[in-house]
C-alpha cells in the first residue's frame, strides 16, 4: 500500500512539474500574429538593402522547410525577409513586426507565422470547404503552393499556431486577401466563419484578438479597387475586425504594392496594432 501510494504520490510531482514548465514556457513578452491571405500576404515586393536589417526581437515561425534560407518549418528565426514562402518577396507582415517592436518596450519580442497562397479564394483557408479550392484550373504552380503547406493550409497555421502557443500568447490575426474574390458580397461571411473557426480550434477569444484586414491595392487602373468596399463591412459582421487603409500605398502593377507600398501598409498594420494594445492597456 505504502508503495502504490508513493507511486501515485510519484505521477503527480511528474505532471504538475510537467505543467509548471509549460505555464514557464509560455512568456507573454512574446506577442504572436498568424499572418494569412493570398499574393500580397504572401509577399510580391522586392527585397532591398533596407529589408535585410532586422531587429532579432522580431522573429518568424517558418511555415515550410526552406533550405535556401536555412529554415526549418515549426522553428524560430530573426525575421528576415521572405516571410512566408522560400521565394516569395517583401509582405505587409515585414513592416508590421519591425514597426511593432520599434514601438514597443524592449522587452516585448513580436512573433509572426504566415501562411499565404497567392492566387488562392479565401475559402481555400475554409477548414470544411477547402479541398473545393486547393486547385487553380489545373495550374501546377497554384498545385504546388498548397502542396507546400501539407495541402490544407488552414490545418498548417492551426498546427504551427498551437505549437507557438507553447512560446507565447497570440495578440491578432492579419489577413491581406480578396483579389480572387473580387465582388464577391459574401466575402465578409466567408472570413467571419474561419476567423470563428481559428478561435475555437486555439481556445482563444475574440475580445482578446483583433483581425486587421488590408484593402487592395487602390490605385487608379488596379484590378480589384472595387472589393475594398465590401472589405469595408467586414466590421458590420465582425465586432473586432479592423481595415486598414490602402490609399496611397504605390504598386507595381494592377493587383500588387511595390516595396514601399508594402512598407507602408505594414506599418499602418501596426500602427492600428498599436492603438488596440494601448486601449486594452487602459481598460486592464
Amino acid at each position: 500500500m505504502n508503495n502504490t501510494i508513493k507511486y501515485i504520490r510519484l505521477l503527480v510531482f511528474i505532471k504538475l512539474l510537467l505543467f509548471s514548465s509549460y505555464i514557464i514556457a509560455q512568456d507573454t513578452n512574446f506577442h504572436i500574429y498568424l499572418c494569412f491571405g493570398q499574393s500580397n500576404m504572401e509577399g510580391q515586393g522586392k527585397i532591398e538593402a533596407q529589408d535585410t536589417r532586422v531587429d532579432n526581437r522580431f522573429q518568424v515561425m517558418a511555415s515550410m522547410d526552406c533550405d535556401n534560407l536555412c529554415r526549418k518549418k515549426g522553428e524560430w528565426y530573426t525575421a528576415v525577409s521572405p516571410l512566408s514562402q522560400c521565394y516569395a518577396g517583401l509582405s505587409p507582415a515585414d513592416y508590421f513586426g519591425r514597426t511593432l517592436v520599434a514601438e514597443l518596450p524592449d522587452s516585448i519580442t513580436v512573433g509572426v507565422i504566415n501562411v499565404a497562397i497567392g492566387g488562392c479564394d479565401i475559402r481555400l483557408f475554409d477548414k470544411d470547404q477547402y479541398l473545393d479550392y486547393d486547385s487553380k484550373d489545373g495550374k501546377a504552380w497554384f498545385a504546388n503552393k498548397v502542396k507546400g503547406y501539407g495541402g490544407n493550409p488552414y490545418e498548417c497555421l492551426i498546427e504551427l499556431a498551437k505549437q507557438a502557443q507553447k512560446n507565447g500568447v497570440i495578440k491578432g490575426v492579419l489577413l491581406h486577401q480578396g483579389e480572387t474574390n473580387t465582388g464577391d458580397t459574401q466575402w465578409p461571411m466567408y472570413v467571419k466563419k474561419i476567423y470563428d473557426d481559428m478561435l475555437k480550434d486555439l481556445s482563444l477569444k475574440a475580445v482578446d484578438i483583433p483581425l486587421l484586414a488590408g484593402e487592395l491595392v487602390s490605385e487608379p487602373d488596379n484590378c480589384c479597387s472595387t472589393m475594398n468596399p465590401i472589405i469595408n463591412t467586414l466590421p458590420d459582421v465582425l465586432l473586432n475586425a479592423h481595415v486598414i487603409s490602402s490609399e496611397g500605398c504605390p504598386a507595381m502593377d494592377r493587383a500588387h504594392f511595390n516595396s514601399e507600398g508594402y512598407r507602408m501598409i505594414g506599418k499602418r498594420y501596426a500602427e492600428k496594432m498599436l492603438s488596440l494594445l494601448k486601449e486594452h492597456n487602459c481598460e486592464d
